[in-house]
């Protein structure tokens, strides 16, 4: 009875610590938020996500525009068939306003058979300018916006609190089932340990 209570024992202190010590290692990764200096040292104490805050939001930002997210892509999804269908539209409805407008003057007759004429060409040379110019558009675009960069400024503007929120509000559960796993660790450690203290002791 005794040798249990003291293998039990041992493991609870071994499931303890080991918990404890997963806990205190995930309060690191955020906190203290502004680096802490040890008395009567020079070492000073930050947490790993605040300390490397500028590093995780470039590497970030650079996975996003490198592995996940393009302008051709973003340029795609854009210039669907209902898109260019829409765009053409918009414009033939522009143009026609502005026709009407502008030949007024003109008896009915001749205005509607200027615009079925004028129609005509708009529809083939409207289809013409969007295919052309939406690629260039595209291209323009991968060329002055740079979304890795976007992403590491947005990162960057968050307050460090905000980051340590969304990060917990992800990985709550996995977090977690490390403490819980640093507790179970500990508790087989500690089973260990009152093994070999029976065989040597």
């Amino acid at each position: 009875m005794q040798l249990f209570l003291k293998i039990m024992f041992m493991m609870a202190v071994g499931g303890l610590i080991g918990w404890m010590t997963n806990v205190i290692a995930i309060k690191l990764l955020f906190r203290p938020l502004l680096p802490v200096r040890v008395p009567l040292t020079n070492f000073h104490i930050i947490g790993l996500i605040p300390k490397r805050r500028l590093d995780i939001a470039r590497n970030i930002g650079q996975t996003v525009h490198n592995e996940l997210i393009s302008m051709d892509e973003i340029g795609e999804r854009l210039l669907t068939d209902e898109n260019r269908a829409w765009m053409t539209a918009e414009i033939k409805g522009k143009i026609a306003s502005v026709i009407d407008d502008k030949m007024s003057i003109l008896p009915s007759g001749l205005k509607m058979m200027a615009m079925g004429m004028l129609g005509d060409v708009v529809d083939r040379e409207i289809a013409v300018f969007i295919d052309e110019k939406s690629g260039e558009l595209v291209k323009k675009a991968g060329e002055n916006v740079n979304i890795g960069e976007m992403v590491e400024e947005k990162i960057n503007q968050f307050e460090l609190e905000k980051i340590e929120e969304i990060i917990l509000s992800v990985a709550k559960s996995e977090l977690k089932h490390i403490e819980v796993l640093g507790g179970v660790l500990g508790a087989a450690i500690g089973l260990f340990q009152a093994g070999v203290m029976q065989l040597f002791w």
